[in-house]
C-alpha cells in the first residue's frame, strides 16, 4: 500500500489514511490478528480430538417464565397491536426513504435513502439477528405495503385475500429463486455502484414493494417471503443460529392438536404465511415471526423459547439442497463484499479490463472477477466434500453429505458479517441526525474531506473496544462452525478426526481470509 499512516492526534483517535484521494479505514492490527489465529488453532484440535458427546434438541427456556419481563413477553406475543404500531413506523420510513431517493440531494451521504438503506438498516438487519432471530421479517415495510394493498386492510382476516391463490410452480419452488436475486442484487450494488446512489436505491426500493405485492396477489399465503425474497432468505438463514425462537410451550398440546389454528389461522386471525405447523416445527428458517400463530392458537401454546445459538444449525435443521446452495451463496456474497472493499481487488478488475479491452464502467470485467471470486468458496467447498465422501466409504450419497455439511458454511460467514457490519456502523453513521432532520439534503454542500475525517476519528466506538468485538464475532463463528462440524460429522461420517478433517481445513481457509480481509485498509463507501 502506498503512502504512510497519518496520525490525528489523541489515544482515542482512529488512525487515519490517505490513498489516491480516497478514505480508507484502517484493519485490524497484527496482535488480534495473532490472538485471533490461536484461537482458531485451539477449537480446530478441540473438534478434532476430543469426543463429541451425544447430544439431544431441548426444548430452551420459555421467555414467558422470566422473572419481571415474562408477563410483559406474554402479553406481547397474544395482541397484534404492537407489530401494526412497527410496521407503520417501517413503512413510513420507507416510504421517507423513496422521497428522499427521488426528489432528494445526488450526495449519498447527506441523502436519507442511501444513508439509512445502506449504512444503517443493512447493518442493523444483521445485528437484529444475532439478537431476535426473524423479527425484522414481522415489521418488514415491503410486505406490510404488499399486504395492505391487497387485502385492503390493516390487520386480521376479511373476506377475501384479494389474491388468485394460486399454487406457485413446482420450478419456482425452494429458495432457488431467492439466491438468484441474491447474486443479482449484489452485482447490481457492487458493479453499478447502488450504495452511492440515492436515486437507484429508491427504485430498487420500488422494484422490491412491486414484486411482494405481485407475489401476493397471483400466489397463495405469502410466496415472495417463503422462496423469492433475498434478504428474507438471509435472514432465515442465519436465524438457524440465533438464540430465539418461537415455538410450543407444550409440546404434548400441539401433539394432541386437530384444529392446527397455527396453520389455518382462526376466525379473526390469518393462517402462518409461510404454511408452517407449529408442533413440527423445527428450525426457523421459514418462521417470519409475524405472531399469527401465537395469537390464533386456543391454547396461548406459543411463545419466544431462549436456546443455544448452535441448536439449530447443529441438530434441528434438515438438509435441503437448494438451502445449501443459498447458505454457500451467502457465504460467497459476504466475503466478496468484503473484497471489493480491498485496494487489490481494483487493481485486479482494472489489470483485467487491460486484458480484454474493456473500458467505461467496466462492467464485463468486474461480471467475470465477480463471478470467479463467487465460484471460489462453493467449489472448494464441494472438492473437500467430495474428499471426505471418499475418506469415510459410508453408502449416504454424496448429494446427502454437501447438504448436510453445507451448515458449517453458515457460522462462518454470520461471524464475518457482524465483524464486517460492526465496522461500517462505527464509521459510516455519523451526520444521521442532520439527515434525519433534513432528509432530502435540500441546500446541503459535499463534505470536504477535512469533515470525513474529524468523523472517522470521531467514531462509535475507540478503536480498541472496536478490536475486540470484531475478533470475538469471527471467533464466535468460527466457534459455532466446529460445534457444527463436530456434531453433522459425526452423524454423517461417522469420525470427525479421520473422515471431517477435510471440512475443519474448508473453514480454516475461511476463517483465515476473513481474518486478512479485516486486517486490511478498506475504502470508504461514501466519500
Amino acid at each position: 500500500m502506498e503512502g504512510s499512516p497519518m496520525k490525528c492526534g489523541g489515544e482515542a483517535m482512529r488512525q487515519m489514511m490517505q490513498h489516491g484521494g480516497e478514505m480508507l479505514m484502517p484493519g485490524l492490527p497484527a496482535e488480534w490478528v495473532w490472538l485471533v489465529w490461536a484461537g482458531f488453532l485451539a477449537l480446530s484440535l478441540w473438534a478434532l480430538f476430543v469426543p463429541v458427546p451425544e447430544r439431544t434438541s431441548g426444548p430452551g427456556l420459555d421467555s414467558t417464565r422470566l422473572p419481571l419481563v415474562g408477563p410483559w413477553i406474554a402479553a406481547l406475543t397474544r395482541t397484534p397491536w404492537l407489530l401494526v404500531s412497527l410496521r407503520l413506523l417501517m413503512a413510513g420510513l420507507f416510504l421517507l426513504i423513496i422521497a428522499a431517493g427521488l426528489f432528494g440531494t445526488p450526495m449519498p451521504k447527506q441523502n436519507a435513502a442511501t444513508l439509512l438503506t445502506w449504512n444503517l438498516w443493512w447493518s442493523g438487519v444483521i445485528v437484529s439477528v444475532f439478537l431476535l432471530g426473524s423479527v425484522w421479517c414481522a415489521v418488514c415495510p415491503w410486505d406490510a405495503l404488499a399486504s395492505w394493498l391487497v387485502r385492503r386492510r390493516l390487520w386480521g382476516r376479511g373476506r377475501s385475500s384479494g389474491s388468485l391463490e394460486l399454487t406457485v410452480p413446482r420450478w419456482l419452488r425452494g429458495v432457488w429463486v431467492a439466491t438468484v436475486a441474491f447474486l443479482f442484487l449484489s452485482w447490481l450494488e457492487l458493479g453499478f455502484g447502488l450504495t452511492a446512489d440515492p436515486y437507484a436505491t429508491a427504485l430498487l426500493a420500488l422494484l422490491m414493494v412491486l414484486a411482494a405485492t405481485l407475489s401476493m396477489a397471483v400466489f397463495s399465503r405469502k410466496a415472495f417471503c417463503r422462496g423469492f425474497c433475498p434478504v428474507g432468505r438471509t435472514i432465515g438463514a442465519y436465524s438457524q443460529l440465533a438464540p430465539v425462537a418461537l415455538r410450543p410451550r407444550d409440546p404434548a398440546i400441539c401433539a394432541d392438536c386437530t384444529t392446527l389454528e397455527c396453520y389455518h389461522g382462526s376466525e379473526r386471525v390469518e393462517p402462518c404465511p409461510t404454511s408452517l405447523v407449529m408442533g413440527r416445527l423445527r428450525q426457523n428458517t421459514y418462521c417470519t415471526s409475524c405472531g399469527n400463530c401465537s395469537q390464533s392458537c386456543p391454547h396461548d401454546n406459543v411463545g419466544w423459547r431462549l436456546r443455544s445459538p448452535s441448536q439449530e444449525a447443529m441438530l434441528d435443521a434438515r438438509p435441503h439442497w437448494d438451502e445449501a446452495w443459498f447458505m454457500l451463496t451467502l457465504l460467497s456474497i459476504t466475503l466478496f463484499h468484503g473484497l471489493t472493499m480491498l485496494d487489490p481487488w481494483e487493481k485486479t478488475v482494472r489489470t483485467l479490463a487491460a486484458w480484454l479491452g474493456d473500458s467505461g464502467q467496466l462492467i464485463l470485467s468486474f461480471s467475470l472477477a465477480m463471478a470467479v471470486a463467487c465460484l471460489v468458496p462453493p467449489a472448494v467447498y464441494a472438492a473437500v466434500t467430495r474428499l471426505a465422501h471418499r475418506l469415510s466409504g459410508q453408502a449416504i450419497r454424496y448429494r446427502d453429505l454437501f447438504s448436510g455439511l453445507a451448515f458449517v458454511a453458515l457460522p462462518l460467514a454470520f461471524g464475518y458479517h457482524l465483524a464486517h457490519n460492526l465496522m461500517h456502523l462505527d464509521t459510516e453513521t455519523h451526520g444521521l441526525g442532520q439527515v434525519l432532520a433534513n432528509p432530502l439534503g435540500k441546500g446541503v454542500q459535499p463534505l470536504s474531506m477535512q469533515v470525513l475525517m474529524e468523523w472517522m476519528n470521531d467514531s462509535l466506538f475507540p478503536p480498541a473496544v472496536l478490536h475486540l468485538a470484531q475478533s470475538a464475532l469471527i471467533l464466535f463463528g468460527y466457534w459455532l462452525a466446529m460445534l457444527v462440524l463436530r456434531h453433522r460429522a459425526r452423524h454423517l461420517l461417522g469420525n470427525v478426526r479421520r473422515h471431517g478433517w477435510p471440512l475443519l481445513l474448508f473453514a480454516l481457509l475461511v476463517g483465515g481470509g476473513e481474518l486478512w480481509m479485516l486486517s486490511q485498509p478498506m475504502l470508504m463507501r461514501f466519500q
